[in-house]
């Protein structure tokens, strides 16, 4: 299980610079518009979007985790707790397969618990299937506010 940071840059080849040299690492996958860096140490899931917010802000924040069934989990447990989630979709979205449930904080910044489960060459929101009864589609990595077939 990692963190992940997604944050909204201006200059995607400036920032992918910086966070390559910060990190020590290059990102495992490049796309325009769009980098994702998988960090060893600390462990962290760093995703850069091109033009989807104000330069530095934060996108959303997210825990990956490793199958499936831990995002059933942790979304089973979120609900028990009284937090509003999307419930579990398979969708496909930022150049990948994912399984995972969505939930937003009271400071308004997005959640996303998820396991990547393959790579894809599409960018757009695409859900695939409802797992959880009466889920609700999200807008995978949109703003607040942003339509269900909108991403990265």
């Amino acid at each position: 299980m990692r963190l992940q940071l997604a944050l909204n840059v201006d200059d995607i080849d400036a920032a992918v610079d910086f966070y390559s040299k910060m990190f020590a690492t290059q990102p495992q996958k490049l796309k325009p518009g769009y980098a994702n860096f998988a960090i060893e140490q600390p462990p962290l899931k760093l995703i850069l979007f091109e033009g989807a917010g104000d330069n530095g802000s934060i996108n959303h924040l997210g825990v990956e985790v490793e199958t499936s069934a831990d995002v059933v989990s942790a979304e089973a447990r979120l609900s028990e707790a009284g937090l509003s989630t999307t419930g579990v979709d398979e969708t496909i979205c930022c150049f990948a397969e994912k399984a995972e449930t969505w939930l937003q904080g009271p400071d308004g910044n997005r959640w996303e618990w998820y396991v990547k489960q393959g790579d894809t060459e599409q960018a757009e929101y695409e859900l695939v299937n409802n797992v959880s009864e009466g889920s609700e589609q999200t807008a995978c990595c949109a703003p607040v506010g942003g339509s269900a077939t909108s991403c990265c």
